[in-house]
């Protein structure tokens, strides 16, 4: 009867915990669009070598460049379709497997961020290029694929790889905090706790303050690495921004000019954040605010210039600072809850 009470208690707690309802129906389809898009990532991969002065510029300037928008409606968008988590999951087993532990978690979230920090500067120097250079990119998400995979087996759910080593992860976290959209978890039927905190498929609003942990309630967060990553994130976005593609031999100008800007960026939020004692949950929606707002305005001309159109890039730019207007609005309200309702 305790066994059975027990099992009973975990069910019911996983089911508190598991704020989504999908239908069969909306399960089916999202299935069937998570297998497209393995399918289209591999047809972009293998015609970035046969075509790639037509598949690069759009894959960069025009499928890239909607990720982050679609993180600001709803981080379910991009993590119910990104390729490497429908490998993730592919491999998960019924039994045997481990769950992450706290400090794992803190661990891999600095390994995440560290990824990040040296793949994007690449794209200046080598990956944005040619279609060799693109291949380059392709051996590094095959060797993404197989940590999926192998991680996948390893651990539950998206414990090993989605909610852990990824290095868009921290991206989706700062973007995906106040959701414009509620979808449900196309992925996960039943909640696993497979991660300690900070989960964004279980909920989104929360997940930077659980990730953050207890410091967030002093200034202590900032040492903590996401918190890192939040003051110097817009500083990042700037950088690329404001960098141009170069030859191989740039590389170290390109990532000092990413460490100059990141570093003034995160002297200005400190300096901010001490000064006016702000919030960290109000930082965070402003520094994802700046990011996303810095990050169209670069990149609506380029987005233009790929689809040909000579004119409208003060309307295109106007629209992406609107909606990212509207989106820290919103932000700063659904983050403007008590502490104590956030475990």
């Amino acid at each position: 009867m305790r066994d059975m009470s027990t099992t009973s208690e975990l069910e019911t707690k996983r089911r508190v915990l598991q704020p989504w309802s999908l239908t069969p129906r909306q399960r089916f389809m999202w299935r069937v669009i998570q297998g497209m898009a393995v399918v289209i990532a591999l047809v972009t991969a293998g015609g970035a070598l046969r075509w790639p002065d037509i598949v690069l510029p759009v894959f960069w300037n025009l499928v890239l460049p909607l990720v982050p928008l679609s993180l600001l409606i709803s981080p379910a968008l991009w993590r119910g379709v990104c390729p490497l988590a429908t490998l993730n999951m592919l491999t998960n087993q019924p039994s045997g497997r481990r769950r992450l532990v706290g400090h794992w978690a803190a661990w891999t979230s600095s390994v995440g961020i560290l990824l990040l920090a040296l793949l994007v500067p690449a794209r200046r120097f080598l990956l944005n290029q040619n279609g060799l250079s693109f291949a380059g990119l392709v051996l590094i998400t095959a060797l993404a694929a197989l940590a999926a995979l192998v991680l996948g087996a390893m651990f539950d759910a998206k414990a090993g790889f989605c909610n852990a080593l990824c290095p868009v992860l921290p991206v989706e976290r700062l973007y995906g905090q106040a959701p414009l959209l509620n979808l449900g978890n196309p992925r996960c039927s039943t909640c696993q706790l497979c991660t300690p905190r900070g989960c964004l498929d279980l909920s989104a609003e929360k997940a930077i303050p659980q990730t953050l942990g207890p410091s967030r309630r002093s200034h202590a967060w900032l040492l903590t690495p996401f918190g890192a990553f939040a003051a110097v994130f817009p500083g990042f976005v700037v950088a690329y921004g404001t960098s141009r593609n170069g030859p191989l031999d740039a590389a170290g100008q390109v990532y000092l000019h990413f460490a100059a800007w990141s570093a003034a960026s995160s002297v200005l939020v400190v300096a901010a954040t001490l000064l006016l004692r702000l919030p960290a949950r109000l930082v965070c929606a402003l520094s994802a605010a700046v990011a996303a707002g810095c990050y169209y305005w670069f990149a609506s001309p380029t987005i233009l210039s790929t689809v040909g159109v000579a004119s409208g890039n003060a309307i295109l730019r106007g629209a992406f600072l609107s909606l990212v207007a509207f989106w820290c609005w919103r932000a700063i309200r659904v983050n403007n809850v008590p502490a104590r309702s956030i475990s």
